[in-house]
């Protein structure tokens, strides 16, 4: 697997790419399961912290995001609503009941919104969506929480790298190296 060194450094010389890299990493942190082994997080992160070089610009990094977790929570929906108690028989559902415990708290406390704030949380992230089908969330309204969480989670990740970077920046130029 690529190191995220690997993948900025790909970036900093392909930045027409960029769109396509945060898509693609995207859809694996909001795609269920496959968020627990890809670390998309950090990727997206140190990719932000690059546009605060200026090497790359935000837009194409936030709409590939965005679209990314679209895709993938939608998928993760869809899986839920079409496969819901296979999956929750399956492994590694039936191996990790404290994430099945978590979603089905989450849902009982916060309802809807949970699928808002799923966005937000790494080990709720993994399932939220899944639940989201399971519970029987009509697509309308599951899109409804869904998109406004796609679109500032694909914004304040990469973010985080770019404030992050120019905080660096800044004290890098502050002590003089």
């Amino acid at each position: 697997m690529m190191s995220i060194d690997a993948i900025v450094q790909f970036l900093e010389r392909h930045q027409e790419w960029s769109f396509w890299v945060a898509l693609v990493f995207a859809s694996a942190e909001t795609l269920a399961f496959l968020s627990l082994l890809v670390p998309s997080t950090a990727i997206l992160v140190a990719v932000g912290a690059t546009v605060s070089t200026g090497a790359l610009s935000m837009f194409p990094i936030w709409a590939g995001a965005a679209l990314g977790a679209v895709i993938g929570s939608t998928v993760s929906w869809w899986l839920g609503e079409r496969y819901g108690a296979r999956i929750l028989a399956s492994w590694p559902m039936n191996r990790e009941p404290q994430l099945v415990e978590r979603a089905t708290n989450a849902f009982r406390r916060w309802g809807l919104p949970a699928v808002f704030i799923g966005h937000f949380f790494g080990p709720l992230r993994s399932v939220v969506f899944l639940f989201a089908g399971m519970t029987g969330v009509g697509f309308w309204r599951f899109q409804l929480v869904n998109l406004p969480g796609c679109l500032l989670w694909a914004y304040l990740v990469p973010k985080s790298g770019e404030i992050g970077g120019d905080i660096i920046g800044w004290l890098w130029k502050l002590f003089g190296f």
